[in-house]
């Protein structure tokens, strides 16, 4: 059936489908290999968030902590990562990624401040933690 336009007339069977915007490995689905290494980036990406991390918590301790080292150090770690979550997100579902990166952030943090800077855990947050690692196991189970 033709739809007419000012432009002239269209038939609307000719029309391309739309689809949906997302990268061509997304739409039909990733191979197991390209989809651990993701996840293994995603993880490598949060250990250098963390290390970005810590670099920031020293910068902190210092009374010009915007004009130190350490936070430079700590400003260029994080800005490093945003070339590989380009990658990262050809091969992953934003949601998959966001937990893998927030779970993974969570229990590197938490080691990092229990351990670097001898931070104490409350019992409820720990159970936070339990829980957040459970989220990444429903997630990797059911996607």
């Amino acid at each position: 059936m033709p739809i007419v336009t000012a432009a002239g007339a269209y038939d609307i069977a000719n029309v391309p489908q739309m689809r949906p915007a997302v990268a061509p490995e997304t739409a039909r689905g990733t191979s197991m290999p390209s989809k651990a290494i993701a996840l293994l980036v995603t993880v490598a990406f949060s250990a250098i968030g963390v290390l970005g991390d810590y670099f920031l918590k020293l910068a902190s301790g210092h009374e010009r902590s915007l004009k130190s080292v350490w936070f430079y150090i700590g400003f260029v770690l994080y800005a490093s990562t945003a070339f590989g979550w380009v990658l990262v997100m050809k091969h992953l579902k934003l949601a998959t990624i966001s937990i893998v990166y927030s779970v993974s952030m969570v229990l590197m943090l938490t080691t990092v401040g229990v351990v670097g800077f001898r931070e104490s855990l409350s019992y409820w947050e720990i159970a936070g933690i339990v829980l957040a690692v459970a989220s990444l196991v429903l997630l990797m189970r059911f996607a």
